[in-house]
């Protein structure tokens, strides 16, 4: 891609984050009365339907408005960032005051109401229903920590982070909305750790440099599990296998999802630059190589939610498999669903290993990537701007609940500022 080619991008990304993503949550959002942010929206983005705030997504918004207070360059004033800090503890201050599930107690609680009190999940007999909310809060304090300088926050995102790496050693923690079997282990806890220990290691380094090293091991320790217990000999990678690091036969083991696969090799690749061991990018594109191609959908376009580890669909229903495990249902029903997140995530992915291998392959995938995302997600209502988020199969919008029933910021915006970033430092090296 030539400089002009990455200048016209650069624009393109600039715009959409302003004038079409973030236009749409703020100020809609925030909720000045009682702290946090409000995100249940229905799927079209025209109504809330909800005043309660999920932990999760809580933090995910402070990660958001600290990441955009942190950019360089161009896109954004310093006027503009010194609102999004402000927006950032604005979240802060409202999970710490509210999302641990009692004083010196370090575990989340899953749901809230829009006062902070905490709420119990239908046919779900805790609070702290889900380790992945706790993981989002402290990615969130701990980037707010580094930009503000607050050694507060970043206390209280040690105390969290330490209690997080406890319970997964130790198997006692929950994972809605996806609850596995003591007998498996799921992809999304070392992917999300990888994640969150670069996270904890590029904080440490601006306030505690002393730790940094630890949070470098769990780093090692979490990309190393992916890479070496999750991926096949053919470079797939599969969500589920048994507690023993084997595979698991029939569909529940067999399936992957390309969007996770996707998304975490991105992680993999920031991980390995922390860690300088760039060796590791050759595998991870292959990796990255088999997910774009397994995951596309040769009859309608974007990528599937699920498929099978050779490709295609997903066949038999959730009734008939001996394996009772209650995600498997997810992958029988939602196979063919076109998720958001998933192609603004492909979008990074295939940019990024572009310009690491130079590989045109990478280029192919990302602009087959760009062409099906933003002919399909984007709402044309120009008073909503934000993205659609859930599609059928032929790319109709549906409404329905993935994952949370939530409209969720986290993934576009977060693509669409490290994609910006990127091309940044692209135009820099071609100026040198």
């Amino acid at each position: 891609m030539d400089r002009d080619g990455i200048l016209n991008l650069l624009n393109f990304y600039r715009k959409e984050l302003k004038d079409n993503i973030l236009s749409f949550w703020l100020p809609r959002c925030v909720d000045t009365e009682n702290g946090g942010f409000f995100n249940c929206f229905d799927n079209s983005g025209r109504t809330l339907v909800s005043r309660d705030k999920y932990t999760w997504s809580q933090g995910r918004f402070v990660w958001i408005w600290s990441k955009l207070a942190s950019m360089t360059g161009d896109t954004f004033s310093e006027e503009e960032k010194d609102k999004f800090l402000k927006l950032a503890k604005h979240g802060r201050d409202f999970l710490v005051s509210h999302c641990l599930i009692g004083k010196d107690d370090w575990r989340c609680v899953f749901l809230m109401d829009e006062k902070g009190n905490p709420k119990y999940v239908d046919n779900i007999n805790v609070l702290d229903a889900s380790i992945f909310a706790d993981c989002f809060v402290v990615a969130g304090i701990a980037l707010y920590a580094s930009v503000a300088r607050d050694h507060e926050s970043w206390g209280f995102a040690k105390n969290l982070y330490r209690s997080i790496t406890e319970r997964i050693n130790n198997n006692t923690y929950h994972s809605l909305p996806y609850p596995l079997g003591k007998e498996y282990r799921m992809h999304s806890i070392p992917m999300i750790m990888t994640n969150l220990s670069c996270e904890m290691y590029k904080a440490a380094q601006a306030l505690e440099p002393e730790t940094a090293p630890y949070y470098m091991e769990n780093i090692r320790y979490f990309s190393n599990d992916v890479l070496e217990n999750f991926v096949d000999r053919r470079n797939v990678l599969h969500e589920i296998i048994s507690s023993d690091n084997t595979f698991v036969d029939g569909v529940f083991g067999d399936h992957i999802n390309p969007g996770h696969t996707i998304e975490d090799m991105w992680f993999q690749i920031h991980a390995a630059d922390i860690l300088n061991e760039t060796g590791r990018i050759s595998k991870i594109g292959e990796i990255a190589k088999n997910a774009f191609e397994l995951g596309w959908d040769p009859q309608y376009g974007g990528y599937l939610h699920f498929t099978n580890s050779t490709g295609g669909e997903i066949k038999g229903n959730f009734e008939n498999d001996p394996c009772n495990e209650p995600q498997l249902r997810l992958v029988y029903d939602d196979w063919g669903s076109k998720l958001w997140w998933v192609h603004s995530e492909a979008l990074y992915t295939s940019l990024l290993l572009y310009f690491r291998t130079g590989e045109q392959k990478f280029l192919d995938y990302y602009r087959r990537t760009e062409e099906y995302a933003f002919s399909t997600f984007p709402n044309r209502d120009p008073s909503i701007g934000e993205w659609i988020q859930i599609r059928a199969r032929d790319g109709k919008p549906i409404e329905k609940v993935v994952a949370l029933p939530v409209k969720d910021p986290y993934h576009i915006t977060r693509n669409f500022i490290l994609i910006i970033e990127l091309l940044e430092q692209e135009l820099d090296k071609q100026a040198r």
